[in-house]
């Protein structure tokens, strides 16, 4: 999506609002800006305080309990009054910014009901916007009695509520000056304004990517400051990243059998907190948990100095986050805020109160619920406005359209996806689906309404198949690298809904896909049973780490003749941080919970001619518009905008697509920029197969552009190859040629 021009937070000049935007932010706090729930500054007869407001309909009562900072146990404690509408809410007068909060709920405990409620557990707020304190233990901060947390073995049927007060356990809240944090939002330097066709995104984890970078101050190494710190920067600026799209930053936990093996949740998907960063990915505080409502403020403040830095770099920001689940697991994990405070209306609920587990992880979300929906819509908000971020991927967004009154079938159109795409501050972000989760009928690739982007695993098992000898054949490959129109071409969508990828977070790394025929995951402690086993991957010949010149040669082909098919194709390029440096996980493919130097890029030994590769790829996609084409081909015109050729020089038949034992396929791609005149054609040839031939070329003189087994992009200036007549293939390689449309001796094709 191309952002409109006027869509920043800060007028041209810097210095004043648009009025828009300062419509939302004075509001009154139940307005867009500033969320209606959780804990907020104003003033009631005269006197300043704070105003609680929480949601929790089947309770019988609800009390915040106020603490000062190192207190074990509450300073006071105070009732709620039913204000409607399943809120609890007081005004408290003579309390104000950084002050500690926590909840207590009493109702009902009926397992079988779903109910399980008990006051003597301290609560979170879902709404707050800050936590401080340890989290490292909550996954065994179960609100039941349990001997042994870490092996539970009770029938949750069964389960009695623990009487004992866990407040010196659990973290405290914090009351925060929301319309501060807004405006400390409109001091951030404004979204870049990126068109769709020219967006390149980067997938990539704070710590990981910044933990062992030599050009970083080793304290601030793994940390927001270190992804602001110039040297980063500039290696995303050469590589022509326009996007970095973080692993999950929102407060996140690690799940007990983690804790039970000494490993820790290192993506992130276990979200504690929906408004908070992480501060394990922060200097500030060393990567501890925030000891008090100050340094939570600079969490946040240094979070703020990332974002800022990216865009004046020109580089958008976009989370990862997951509302599809929370932290609180199955019935046997930790009742922490969502459960304690009814559980019956923050979960989808199946039969004999056990939640629906469309995720995978224990729990669903009851995205059905309005008030649901309202907290996932404030927590968005509260990032773009806030935290000045540019979009969002969600984490199995399928689970974001399961609609209750459907049977919990997917809706493209359910209430939240379609708030999502047109709330005022929402509208323009980018949003980005992936389009499956583990329930019923989980798989919707294509299935999102327009505006949306998707995660295309297709244009991934394709492309890895046809490259590393898993019988892709040249349909398949023509469907992928054209943004897959067969699942996307509807509903108005445009190419760049396609998010390729070859590799992501989940699964093998580039270097590990080309040097593993399986997965290696016994750290993860499993016994190997974790990953998926369907990598369509290739080791070369050796299994792992080798210094054999002939599978290094192979891998290398391989490594570049991915990559350039990822940058030379329609849709929306995703490169995998660490993958243009050659970084190997050493074959595990699901390092969840690897918080190491397994994760850890290892800049040290850094493939650099890679990265040099990757950097003029990037650069030959902005170059050139028939790389990148925003519209679909239609095969038309004359000449037309794309056509298809054989090794022959001739259009292909049809009886050949879908031929396995034929891996060389030819595109004539005809396009201007922006859809103006095109002034040159370019000649796009995939070449896979093993053996030798002679590829017919179309008439007149052609500059090489590109030649992946050679390692070669022609930059600017440079002089090229040229070539005509014929083209002799000989190893796996991507290669692009180029010529002009007045050039001497050329005849613009007809239509195939």
């Amino acid at each position: 999506m191309k952002p409109p021009s006027d869509d920043s937070r800060l007028s041209p000049n810097g210095e004043t609002p648009p009025v828009a935007w300062q419509s939302l932010l004075h509001g009154s706090p139940g307005g867009i800006a500033v969320p209606a729930m959780g804990a907020h500054l104003c003033g009631q007869g005269g006197e300043d305080g704070v105003q609680f407001s929480v949601w929790a309909p089947d309770a019988h009562g609800v009390e915040v309990c106020l603490f000062e900072p190192g207190a074990p146990v509450e300073q006071h404690r105070l009732p709620l009054q039913p204000a409607g509408d399943g809120v609890w809410a007081a005004f408290v007068p003579g309390v104000g910014a950084g002050q500690l909060y926590g909840l207590r709920a009493s109702g009902p405990w009926l397992p079988e009901a779903g109910h399980r409620f008990n006051p003597a557990h301290l609560l979170l707020d879902p709404w707050a916007l800050a936590l401080v304190g340890d989290t490292g233990r909550l996954a065994l901060q179960t609100g039941h009695a349990c001997n042994d947390p870490l092996h539970p073995g009770q029938a949750w049927s069964e389960h009695q509520p623990d009487p004992h007060d866990n407040a010196a356990q659990m973290p405290r809240c914090v009351v925060v000056d929301a319309q501060a944090e807004l405006v400390a939002g409109l001091t951030m330097a404004p979204r870049p304004a990126i068109d769709g066709d020219r967006v390149v995104i980067y997938e990539a984890h704070v710590k990981a990517l910044t933990r062992l970078h030599p050009g970083v101050p080793e304290h601030q190494r793994g940390t927001y400051a270190a992804l602001a710190d110039p040297a980063v920067v500039r290696h995303l600026q050469r590589l022509g990243i326009t996007t970095v799209c973080l692993l999950p930053v929102h407060q996140h936990i690690s799940e007990r059998h983690l804790i039970q093996r000494g490993l820790s949740n290192h993506w992130g998907y276990n979200t504690l907190n929906a408004f908070a960063p992480e501060p394990g990915y922060a200097a500030v505080t060393g990567g501890h948990g925030p000891a008090g409502a100050i340094e939570a403020a600079a969490v946040r403040a240094e979070f703020r100095h990332m974002v800022d830095a990216l865009h004046r770099a020109g580089i958008e920001v976009v989370l990862d986050v997951v509302f599809n689940h929370t932290a609180e697991s199955d019935l046997d994990g930790p009742t922490l805020s969502w459960r304690g405070l009814g559980q019956t209306h923050w979960y989808a609920l199946g039969e004999h109160g056990v939640p629906h587990n469309f995720s995978g992880t224990g729990n669903s979300l009851a995205i059905s619920e309005p008030r649901v929906q309202q907290w996932v819509m404030d927590s968005l908000r509260w990032w773009v406005l806030a935290f000045g971020v540019d979009g969002f991927r969600f984490d199995l967004a399928v689970s974001l359209g399961r609609d209750a009154a459907l049977g919990h079938a997917f809706n493209p159109r359910s209430a939240l996806l379609s708030a999502m795409s047109h709330d005022p501050v929402l509208r323009n972000v980018r949003l980005i689906a992936e389009p499956w989760d583990v329930g019923p009928d989980g798989y919707h690739l294509g299935g999102f309404e327009a505006g949306w982007l998707e995660w295309n695993d297709r244009f991934r098992d394709s492309v890895r198949a046809f490259w590393l000898g898993h019988h892709g054949t040249r349909g398949e490959l023509a469907t992928r690298v054209c943004a897959s129109a067969n699942l996307f071409n509807q509903r108005g969508r445009l190419p760049t809904a396609s998010v390729n990828m070859v590799t992501a977070h989940d699964g093998f790394n580039l270097a590990d896909l080309t040097a593993y025929q399986h997965k290696h995951n016994t750290a993860n402690g499993e016994n190997n049973r974790d990953g998926h086993g369907h990598n369509l991957s290739a080791n070369g010949g050796m299994e792992g780490a080798t210094d054999d010149p002939a599978v290094l040669h192979r891998r290398g082909q391989w490594r570049r003749a991915l990559l350039a098919t990822l940058f030379c194709a329609q849709g929306t390029p995703q490169l995998l941080a660490g993958d243009e440096l050659g970084h190997s996980q050493q074959g595990n493919n699901n390092c969840y919970c690897q918080d190491n130097t397994t994760t850890w890029i290892d800049w040290a030994n850094a493939d650099t001619g890679l990265a040099d590769f990757v950097t003029r790829l990037s650069a030959l996609r902005r170059r050139h518009p028939g790389l990148r084409h925003a519209r679909w081909f239609g095969g038309g015109g004359t000449p037309p905008d794309i056509a298809w050729l054989d090794t022959d020089g001739q259009p292909m038949r049809s009886e050949v697509w879908q031929a396995r034992d034929r891996h060389t396929l030819t595109a004539l791609v005809t396009v201007g920029e922006g859809g103006a005149p095109p002034t040159e054609r370019l000649l796009l040839i995939w070449h896979a197969d093993h053996g030798r031939c002679r590829l017919q070329l179309p008439p007149g003189e052609w500059g090489v552009l590109l030649d992946s087994a050679r390692a070669l992009v022609a930059m600017p200036g440079e002089i090229t190859d040229t070539v005509n007549g014929e083209l002799p293939l000989h190893e796996a390689s991507v290669w692009v040629l180029v010529q002009g449309l007045h050039a001497p001796g050329v005849t613009p094709p007809g239509p195939p």
